[in-house]
């Protein structure tokens, strides 16, 4: 079973990241689980999603405190949540932010959890470009694809689409190839399209 921790805020698309990568999952025939938790329900608040993705059925529905992989949506939450714990030195770790991890002075939390596989992505510069908004989970889930090879990323594009039909599913699908390819070509830096 691979297990998925998303660390974001209210507004960002936490949940929805969730349900995303569940829908995708299906689509490949596998069985997943998606759910958040929530603190105070409220616009800017941390929020945490779960998601759980095996070749058979999944029966646990408690929070997940051992992940493979964590998606950090904001980074603000680096020094604020244990966004890393739990996570095994050969898990992975996605964070939405133009700054390098050197620039983002982390290195003691990565020290302490040994996670050798940690990239960053501007998730919301490329949200912000493709569809006018700063939401960055669709940037992610393609970041995600690239970087685990868990789902397909025509997987993770048809849920997209599936989840927002129409121009805005598009827009979202065409944000999340660009970070896919962005993590896949191992760019180190990102300059939005004038």
């Amino acid at each position: 079973m691979f297990q998925i921790r998303i660390h974001g805020r209210g507004g960002q698309g936490v949940v929805t990241a969730a349900e995303i990568l569940s829908i995708a999952a299906f689509l490949e025939g596998k069985y997943a689980v998606a759910f958040p938790t929530f603190g105070s329900e409220r616009m800017g608040a941390p929020v945490t999603a779960f998601c759980r993705i095996d070749s058979k059925r999944i029966r646990l529905r408690e929070p997940v405190v051992s992940p493979d992989a964590v998606i950090i949506q904001d980074a603000t939450l680096l020094r604020n949540i244990p966004v890393f714990a739990g996570l095994p030195n050969s898990g992975c770790a996605l964070i939405n932010t133009s700054r390098s991890l050197e620039e983002l002075g982390i290195s003691d939390l990565l020290e302490a959890t040994e996670v050798n596989r940690c990239r960053t992505l501007p998730a919301s510069l490329i949200a912000l470009e493709h569809t006018g908004r700063p939401i960055p989970n669709a940037a992610l889930l393609g970041g995600f694809a690239g970087l685990t090879n868990l789902l397909k990323f025509e997987s993770i594009a048809a849920a997209i689409r599936d989840k927002f039909p129409g121009q805005m599913g598009e827009k979202n699908a065409a944000a999340a190839l660009t970070a896919y390819e962005l993590v896949c070509e191992r760019n180190v830096g990102y300059a939005p399209a004038n």
